[in-house]
């Protein structure tokens, strides 16, 4: 006789969720709660301790991945297995390498979700069937490791501009001319570029921004 498994649902959309859980329990397997929000369905994670944890990758406020994170460094035992539209190979990586047990896909055949949740539940990790060759190469470590991002990354479009501009030794009030902001205003987002940067001077910033191609356009100086 089938073990009964007990599901925490996490995902956004409502209609899904609650056809989910219809499904499930046509299979006999329980879902002890299903929500949207993140930090709560974290907590509830903890209080009641699924047989299995259903997570969504895309979702608003705290996505998928950075549950899963959550959950991993809060050793979270039970298996968590990601449920999601999304057929990425970088977001099956990366969700593998924090700790899922399972990467499925929302458009699966029922029978199938289900036989997958006991597999994962018994000891397997399962990811579906059009990225096994995925799973394979990640357990044999041939995926490259994550690429280490960048601080220009976490510039906004108008400092990475103004970096640009920068790096062909504009001043600020020759800056604030071609793009129609005030002196001020470009002094605020240099100071932001330099400490996004971690650096002190304007010298520097054009260094870093000459490395990164960064040179702003010629016909817009």
């Amino acid at each position: 006789m089938p073990m009964n498994l007990r599901v925490l649902v996490i995902d956004d959309h409502t209609l899904f969720r609650e056809g989910l859980q219809g499904l499930l329990a046509r299979h006999g397997i329980e879902v002890i709660a299903s929500l949207g929000d993140g930090q709560k369905g974290m907590r509830l994670a903890h209080e009641l301790h699924p047989d299995v944890l259903l997570l969504d990758m895309r979702m608003p406020v705290m996505d998928g991945l950075s549950i899963l994170r959550q959950l991993q460094q809060d050793k979270f035992e039970p298996p968590v297995v990601m449920l999601t539209t999304s057929s990425d190979e970088r977001d099956l990586v990366e969700a593998l390498r924090n700790g899922a047990r399972g990467y499925l896909l929302k458009d699966m055949e029922p029978d199938d979700l289900v036989v997958a949740l006991r597999e994962i539940v018994a000891g397997k990790t399962v990811v579906a069937p059009n990225l096994t060759q995925v799973l394979a190469r990640v357990v044999q470590g041939d995926v490259p490791p994550e690429p280490k991002s960048s601080p220009i990354d976490d510039l906004t479009p108008r400092e990475s501009e103004i970096l640009g501009r920068l790096a062909e030794g504009q001043r600020n009030k020759v800056i604030a001319g071609n793009l129609g902001i005030s002196d001020g205003t470009v002094k605020l987002h240099v100071k932001a570029i330099l400490r996004k940067l971690s650096i002190h001077s304007r010298v520097e910033a054009a260094v870093i921004a000459v490395e990164h191609g960064m040179r702003a356009r010629k016909n817009n100086t």
